[in-house]
């Protein structure tokens, strides 16, 4: 029994990655705010320890009761920092002598005993995270002075458990936020599916490039074949009138030489083993849009050069648009005015160079040539933007490389594995 394949719609793809790119932008966001929310709760956490530190430095009868005996201190400073603890949101004061050992702490069997962290070499506020006995924590230690002399000191601190527990408020914000921008990129992504498949219905995205490139290959013969038919007309016009003129010499070399270009297009095509039918009406199709307008044109193909390995209508779109854009570029630029088309052998492949007398493209455009929507043409049917870009997606997707060539003359180059046939 043989499966189908379901290949996913581009509808599908562009709401699938819309999608993806929206909670992957959704999670870095919330992240952010949460670090963000949590740097803030730590910075009023320090700016807590350091001003309650600072504020029991220089309360009243703290650094005289240091002067005293050690019991005698505790008795006088233990009820202050207790009331002071339990009315602003510190989980520890500590007051110590000049040495470090406690006269206050929130756990009575602590005082007597040498405080852990960092005492200052000199006697200056310093604010550092220190884990002690009450477990990891933020805390300000500050100098006590009488008259400048060091007499003690004072540690305020804030416990991770409490700065955590203080940031638990904040988190809805964040979610919150989060949880909006989800729900718009979520709509953004259904309303980006709905447009893309109104556009395209369910092609998957393959199927819409082959689609552009169907376009691009019919626009680019019809042109050609257009300019062809037309010129044949007008000779064949040219020639009954000279019969009727009885001058049928005339008539007769008119359309010799008529025939004679276009048979050696086709030999041309066809003698070096190419086989591309489609390769060789466009050939000769814009040979003859290349003489309505007045352009010199040359098309070359070299001996073994092999088949481009390309379906017909995506060489065609890749060639036609290298001719238009070189046929465009060499009308507006100055005399003499030449298109010269080549094809050679390459490695185990071919090489497709499509060259032009015109100006060339101004420096500052080089970079965006091949971006797909971008175009020097004016808006408007003649205003494609499509070409190059089309042209590299169907050479890139054969295995090959398009590159230009600033010149003079300008010139791009299209480089095919080929194909064995």
């Amino acid at each position: 029994m043989t499966r189908t394949v379901r290949t996913r719609s581009a509808a599908t793809t562009v709401f699938t990655d819309v999608a993806i790119v929206v909670v992957f932008v959704v999670a870095v966001l919330a992240t952010a705010l949460v670090l963000d929310a949590r740097q803030a709760v730590r910075s009023d956490a320090e700016s807590l320890t350091r001003s309650t530190s600072a504020t029991i430095a220089l309360a009243p009868g703290v650094a005289s009761a240091l002067q005293a005996d050690p019991a005698q201190a505790t008795a006088r400073l233990e009820p202050m920092t207790e009331a002071m603890r339990k009315s602003t949101a510190v989980d520890f004061i500590t007051i110590m002598t000049p040495d470090g050992i406690r006269v206050t702490h929130p756990d009575p069997t602590q005082i007597g005993k040498h405080y852990i962290g960092t005492i200052p070499a000199t006697p200056h506020p310093l604010t550092q995270e220190v884990t002690g006995t009450l477990g990891p924590s933020v805390r300000t230690i500050a100098p006590i002075r009488v008259d400048g002399a060091l007499v003690g000191w004072v540690s305020v601190g804030v416990t991770v458990r409490s700065i955590t527990s203080s940031l638990l408020p904040r988190l809805p914000f964040a979610i919150a936020v989060a949880l909006a921008l989800l729900l718009a990129g979520l709509v953004f992504a259904f309303v980006a599916r709905r447009t893309t498949r109104r556009l395209a219905g369910d092609l998957p995205p393959g199927g819409i490039r082959d689609a552009v490139a169907s376009y691009e290959s019919t626009r680019t013969l019809g042109e050609a074949l257009r300019a062809q038919t037309h010129e044949h007309g007008n000779r064949m016009h040219t020639a009954v009138a000279l019969i009727e003129l009885g001058r049928a010499d005339e008539a007769v070399e008119i359309l010799t030489e008529t025939a004679r270009q276009s048979q050696e297009l086709v030999d041309l095509v066809n003698a070096r083993g190419t086989g591309d039918p489609a390769i060789g009406a466009l050939l000769l199709g814009k040979a003859a849009q290349a003489r309505e307008q007045g352009i010199e044109w040359t098309a070359q193909i070299a001996p073994e050069t092999p088949p481009s390995g390309l379906p017909a209508v995506d060489a065609v779109a890749v060639l036609g648009n290298l001719i238009d854009n070189a046929l465009d570029a060499a009308a507006a630029g100055g005399a003499p005015r030449w298109v010269r088309v080549e094809l050679a052998p390459h490695d185990a492949g071919l090489v497709l160079l499509v060259s032009d007398s015109g100006d060339g493209v101004p420096a500052e455009m080089r970079e965006r040539m091949f971006e797909h929507g971008f175009s020097t043409k004016p808006a408007g049917t003649e205003g494609r933007g499509v070409g190059l870009a089309l042209a590299r997606s169907v050479v890139s997707g054969a295995g090959g490389r398009i590159e230009f060539e600033p010149g003079p003359p300008t010139t791009f180059r299209v480089t095919l594995p080929g194909s064995k046939r």
